[in-house]
């Protein structure tokens, strides 16, 4: 649950960065790509800062490629666009830096096309490993046990709002969108936050930026590899493909 209520792109940038840390010392250690002619202390101080520096220009070009490609529905989609997005740029701060570390001098501009291949092949695996490794078992809430506190939630509908039945809570830019069956209105405050304070009510996380009560799905619309939920009221809710397996075997559908 504690994993779940972590601000998703804090932890996506931290799995980023152990990913470049562990990918740098397995290169530093087989002496990949013809770097085992150096000590393994040279190889250490080359690959890992390397690679976390090739993960930092990576999680920036992550954070724009999300913008239209949702990893969730499409991650193979999004491991190639990273790859082409990435590789440019880090292949030329690769030929610089070895040309630096090693020689104390830049290589011939000549020589950047002879460290395509292995930058390219290096990205594309660390790509793919961190679109895969994010796709992850959606945050459930649940109901309270008879006699026990409301969800803490329902203390931040709005006036107009309170005592009605919470449908669904959707998530635009920095604010939340409550649907309720009296309508809806928005609040300032992160998804990941309210995750926490619905605990009392029986839902789940459908989709990065969506949470549903169970009891308000009224069917479940499947095709194309995909799924979305009709809520009381007529509202649709997606369902992200990372979540879809999970909710199905929680019996949602």
């Amino acid at each position: 649950m504690q994993a779940g209520l972590l601000n998703g792109k804090a932890r996506d940038f931290l799995r980023g960065l152990v990913v470049a840390v562990g990918a740098g010392a397995f290169l530093a250690v087989s002496g990949a790509f013809g770097s085992n002619g150096a000590s393994l202390t040279q190889r250490l101080f080359y690959w890992i800062p390397l690679l976390v520096l090739g993960g930092l220009w990576g999680h920036a070009c992550g954070a724009f490629i999300t913008r239209f490609i949702d990893p969730d529905a499409r991650p193979w989609a999004a491991t190639a666009a990273l790859t082409a997005v990435i590789t440019g740029p880090l292949t030329v701060g690769v030929w610089a830096a070895t040309g630096l570390f090693f020689n104390q001098r830049l290589f011939p501009v000549e020589a950047l096309i002879n460290f395509l291949p292995p930058v390219l092949l290096i990205t594309a695996v660390l790509s793919a490993l961190n679109v895969f490794l994010g796709r992850e078992r959606p945050v459930e809430t649940h109901a309270g046990t008879p006699g026990a506190a409301p969800a803490r939630f329902l203390d931040r509908l709005p006036p107009k709002l309170r005592g009605a039945r919470l449908i669904a809570v959707q998530a635009e830019d920095h604010y939340l969108r409550l649907h309720t069956d009296r309508g809806s209105d928005l609040i300032l405050m992160r998804l990941a936050d309210a995750l926490a304070e619905l605990e009392g009510l029986e839902g789940a996380q459908t989709h990065r930026s969506w949470w549903v009560a169970r009891d308000a799905v009224a069917s479940v619309a499947r095709g194309d590899g995909r799924a979305a939920l009709t809520l009381d009221g007529g509202l649709t809710a997606p369902v992200s493909r990372r979540y879809a397996g999970a909710l199905r075997e929680a019996g949602w559908w």
